[in-house]
């Protein structure tokens, strides 16, 4: 079996795995497998040394990814407006399966995301050397490519005797915070082995840069109760910014918190240097100056 027929199955493989917990009412294992399966769709869509598929078939992966993301908000989602219904993504079972050889029309109008390029932690080593000033001075915001908003996730619903964890980014602080252009975080909740256990989720742009520090001030809600998270667990923040010469969005450095440090109130953690280790064995400290990530955890109980 070639290369693109073993991704094609594994891809297969993980949408049906995404179904069956949707339709057991699995619903955070559901969010889980869809959001990695349209990460990993979206960067065969925006890899430019990948001639496994055609034009048209990138556009139908996009298209797809978008229905998988779709489902997952509806999962998230208290209301019924607007809901992308699981038999409707089940209909698209034939496209993800047969990718190569199906020739029907996309069964949804549907966009694919923003063709912004995404690349795996680390993966920005091999195509740069970081230079920190090099985004000073550099165009008008109006000459870069639309920006992606951000993915956050309203809080789960409660359960008695269940504690659900608020965590408020309030600021970041770097020696060149003004230079960082179109700055976001991605929160991501790490097993040992670094395996994703929550949907990843991405704050929207921050709101301001000032002195030393970029602000953010938004709410980020951890998508399973903390009684039910494993042993090892860390929650992972990397800060990401835009590089207009190299045209893709780059980690700039990256913090975590383990479970140990969950508790109400504010708490500081420290920076590291890219590339993110999820598994948390070798870690160098971003910079000796007292810069860090500044939080604020609210722990919710029924």
């Amino acid at each position: 079996m070639s290369d693109v027929n073993k991704t094609i199955q594994k891809w297969h493989a993980s949408f049906k795995k995404g179904t069956d917990f949707d339709s057991w009412g699995q619903l955070v294992e559901a969010i889980d497998e869809y959001q990695i399966l349209a990460r990993q769709l979206q960067k065969e869509v925006q890899s430019t040394n990948s001639s496994d598929f055609t034009e048209d078939q990138k556009k139908t992966l996009g298209k797809f990814a978008a229905c998988l993301e779709m489902r997952s908000a509806s999962l998230q989602c208290t209301q019924s407006q607007g809901e992308f219904k699981l038999e409707d993504l089940k209909k698209l079972e034939p496209f993800i399966k047969n990718v190569l050889t199906y020739n029907k029309d996309f069964p949804f109008d549907v966009q694919p995301g923003p063709l912004r390029r995404i690349l795996a932690p680390g993966e920005e080593e091999n195509l740069e050397v970081e230079v920190e000033e090099e985004a000073a001075g550099v165009g008008s915001l109006e000459s870069f490519p639309n920006r992606v908003p951000g993915t956050l996730l309203p809080r789960l619903p409660s359960e008695p005797g269940m504690s659900l964890l608020t965590i408020r980014i309030d600021k970041i602080g770097l020696k060149d915070a003004g230079q960082c252009i179109d700055p976001y975080i991605t929160v991501s909740v790490k097993d040992l082995s670094g395996i994703d256990l929550n949907p990843v989720q991405d704050t929207p742009v921050a709101t301001r840069k000032e002195d030393t520090y970029i602000h953010f001030s938004v709410d980020v809600e951890i998508q399973r109760h903390i009684e039910r998270l494993p042993k090892g667990v860390a929650i992972f923040f990397e800060l990401k910014h835009y590089k207009p010469k190299k045209r893709f969005t780059s980690t700039k450095c990256f913090a975590f918190m383990e479970m140990d440090e969950v508790k109400p109130g504010p708490i500081v953690i420290e920076l590291y240097k890219k590339p993110t280790d999820f598994k948390r064995k070798k870690l160098q400290l971003l910079t000796k100056k007292p810069l860090y990530l500044h939080l604020h955890q609210t722990l919710h109980r029924d």
